[in-house]
């Protein structure tokens, strides 16, 4: 039968015309093929279900991931209809009377749209209702949950393949009509879908993932309340807008939710932990405009059809980019204004690397890798529009986009044509059977374990970058990474994160052309001051406060970092203190370290406000909430005491990387305290290593650990300690010793 579309559309939906491939989807769905749409958030996905399942003979069965979202749909479907009947929802949460006026509304005729969770259509006690009716077609709804190479892999996903078989044989139907839709899918999660849906020939409909209005930028984050001043002083710029914080963690979502409801901000927490009255509430407020701001895990925002949410911003690096782009993708629906805020440390990626731990291999390996693209997002100075659109295999061919952090404050380019020919020709001679580290040790001639037992050491092609290397050692991140957006890498299908060299690649091989790449950003544990930090930092001072540091540190003998950390001469560049009450306010400097080092500071400070008139009236005031200094006594209580830090830890709630954390911050505000009992204990550190470890830091000018490990060559114990958490330990006990 053949429909006027736009007709259609019209009576149906109000609408005059479609956006982009929504109608040849919807046609190709009427002719009873299989489809898969790949289309970002706020293309239209919902229509092209939605629509035919109104022409058609039957009830279309639409699997949605979300119950809380499931009502907003069904609300929204027959809303359009005089009769509620036309769309219904079955999960979980309804009453028998319920499910019985929903089933007899299917088998009557009167539903076309029926939204189920996975759990639902696979349950084996309701397979014989969706065998007693005409099933129009299968919609999968956020189809990427199929997929363990997806953000938000949902294992019931895998089992709608034999559910739909069984439900054909029963109905002596040879295929029911599926179409699987997305708004975030790689080529891997792509093929992943067609394989575990039985649609190998679906005719794919794909959208421009680019979104122009969107802004993206990514800020250091140097510590929670740093972030958090951030995020305050960013919302009071955009006051009255809507917007979405998303934390990892539930604690995080409850306390910066109460924090900005104390500084003034109509917020709300949503997260998983809370019940469903409330999460339903808040979501409603939200669409209502009660609230403006939601702080929420990723739990919240799938399916969420509000179009003015003015800012999205990560607290934390999400796991993976598709999730990112999906998260960001909820700002700006309407076509106006959206920014994209997200605070990244490499701290944070190691929280996220150790949530794996207990993990099967595969899911690890799979983490990792996805793990691998979020860090190159957050680190790379290239147009990130750019590096977002060829993660989703779409070129983007401007180089500058203007509208993200990398195009407003571009990098200059640095010459890599023979980077590139060493990382081309080692890929080349290795088979493409290894992934980005491997190639990177290969080019740089580290004979790792992994190199040495593959043989890998004894191939020419071995330490071909030695001199590149010694120059510049983080040039190979970038060649790869840009190499790939060039065209001339690519990643795997089948294996992901194995490098390719493409044929491109070897054609630049015969004739090299010349390459220039953009180095990294450089992100560290704490802030240097510079790109993407405070927004109200000011430079100058702070550069002139390195300056102080120096010599301070020289007149003392000690490395700069003893003296203050980089967060300290951040925070002390933005707020401007001129007293010593006022210095003992700023992170990481208590009274000994205000007393011992603060002077030449607080002077220099008050002489740099009076000859550049600043007024410090201006300076926004954030209320905060009430610290940790009870549990930070007691830790300081009990290594006076002597307990193993072990002890300590377990003692106080906290894994062992927490407490690391809290020991940092008790040493760098000035406090000593005494770990030489369990440092010094051979079951613990090896001496020899320790005393390599301190001799480091002793003479590097830099705290930063990953540094520490690579240069000192610190190993994993294998039932003991990692090689950070030693790094760290030998790190409290000097910055103890020295500076305090």
């Amino acid at each position: 039968m053949k429909f006027d579309l736009t007709e259609a559309l019209k009576k149906y939906f109000g609408f005059d015309a479609f956006k982009g491939d929504q109608e040849a989807i919807i046609a190709n769905l009427l002719e009873g093929n299989d489809t898969f749409v790949l289309m970002p958030t706020g293309g239209g996905k919902s229509l092209c279900y939605q629509l035919p399942s109104l022409l058609m003979e039957g009830t279309a069965i639409v699997v949605s991931p979300l119950i809380a979202l499931m009502k907003n749909q069904v609300d929204v479907i027959n809303g359009y209809s005089e009769d509620d009947s036309v769309a219904h929802y079955l999960n979980s949460s309804l009453n028998r009377a319920a499910i019985n006026r929903v089933e007899s509304d299917v088998k009557s005729g009167k539903t076309k749209l029926l939204y189920v969770a996975p759990e639902s259509l696979n349950k084996e006690d309701n397979l014989p209702f969706f065998q007693s009716f005409k099933i129009s077609f299968i919609a999968v709804d956020e189809a990427h949950c199929i997929s363990e190479w997806g953000h938000d892999f949902r294992p019931e996903y895998r089992n709608i393949k034999p559910t739909l078989e069984k439900i054909a044989v029963a109905r002596n139907v040879r295929h029911i009509p599926v179409i699987a839709l997305t708004a975030t899918a790689t080529d891997k999660v792509r093929i992943d879908i067609k394989t575990n849906l039985g649609m190998p020939d679906a005719k794919e409909f794909k959208s421009s993932f680019n979104r122009p209005n969107l802004y993206y930028e990514v800020r250091q984050k140097v510590s929670d309340e740093d972030t958090d001043s951030q995020i305050i002083k960013f919302i009071k710029s955009h006051e009255g807008k809507s917007g979405i914080i998303y934390c990892l963690s539930r604690k995080k979502v409850e306390e910066l939710a109460k924090k900005l409801t104390l500084n003034g901000f109509r917020a709300a927490p949503y997260h998983a932990g809370l019940g469903n009255e409330v999460r339903a509430k808040t979501q409603d407020d939200f669409l209502k405009e009660n609230i403006d701001i939601i702080v929420a895990t990723i739990a919240f925002g799938m399916g969420i059809d509000k179009p003015d949410v003015r800012f999205v911003i990560h607290y934390d690096i999400p796991k993976s980019l598709e999730g990112y782009y999906q998260e960001t993708g909820r700002a700006g629906r309407d076509g106006g204004e959206g920014i994209c805020l997200a605070f990244y440390s490499p701290k944070d990626l190691k929280k996220l690397s150790k949530f794996m731990d207990t993990k099967s291999e595969m899911e690890k390996e799979i983490g990792r890798q996805l793990l691998d693209e979020t860090k190159a997002y957050a680190e790379t100075s290239v147009c990130r529009r750019k590096v977002l659109l060829n993660y989703f295999g779409e070129a983007y061919t401007k180089d500058n986009c203007g509208n993200c952090d990398n195009c407003k404050r571009p990098k200059k380019y640095i010459e890599a044509t023979d980077a590139l020919e060493c990382v081309l020709s080692a890929i080349k001679a290795l088979k493409g059977q290894y992934e980005q580290n491997y190639v990177v040790d290969f080019v740089r001639g580290r004979a790792t374990d992994h190199i040495v037992s593959d043989g890998n050491d004894k191939l020419p092609e071995f330490g071909n970058g030695k001199e590149i290397n010694n120059d510049i050692a983080s040039i190979w991140n970038p060649v790869i990474r840009q190499g790939m957006i060039a065209g001339y890498i690519r990643k795997d299908i089948e294996h992901y994160g194995l490098l390719k060299i493409t044929s491109s690649g070897k054609e630049w091989l015969k004739e090299p052309r010349p390459f220039s790449v953009v180095p990294d950003r450089e992100f560290v544990d704490s802030d240097d001051g510079g790109e993407g930090g405070t927004s109200a930092l000011d430079l100058p001072l702070y550069q002139q406060l390195k300056g102080l540091r120096h010599d301070v540190a020289k007149k003392h003998n000690l490395p700069p970092y003893v003296i203050f950390q980089d967060i300290s001469l951040t925070q002390m560049a933005t707020t401007f203190p001129q007293t010593m009450e006022e210095l003992q306010q700023i992170q990481g400097v208590g009274q000994g370290k205000a007393r011992k080092f603060g002077k030449p500071f607080i002077e220099f400070i008050k002489k740099y406000c009076e000859e550049n008139d600043i007024e410090r009236s201006d300076i926004m005031r954030v209320i905060t909430l009430p610290n940790k200094s009870k549990c930070k006594l007691k830790i300081i209580e009990m290594i006076d005491r002597r307990i193993p830090l072990d002890d300590i830890a377990e003692t106080q709630g906290l894994d062992f990387d927490e407490l690391l954390d809290d020991m940092e911050s008790i040493v760098n505000s000035g406090t000593k305290v005494n770990i030489d009992y369990y440092v010094t204990d051979e079951d613990v550190i090896d001496q020899d290593e320790m005393q390599d470890i301190l001799d480091y830091f002793r003479h590097s000018d830099t705290d930063d650990i990953d540094t520490a490990i690579d240069t000192v060559d610190i190993y994993d114990d294998d039932e003991g300690l990692t090689a950070e958490e030693k790094a760290r330990l030998v790190l409290i006990k000097f910055l103890s010793d020295a500076g305090n």
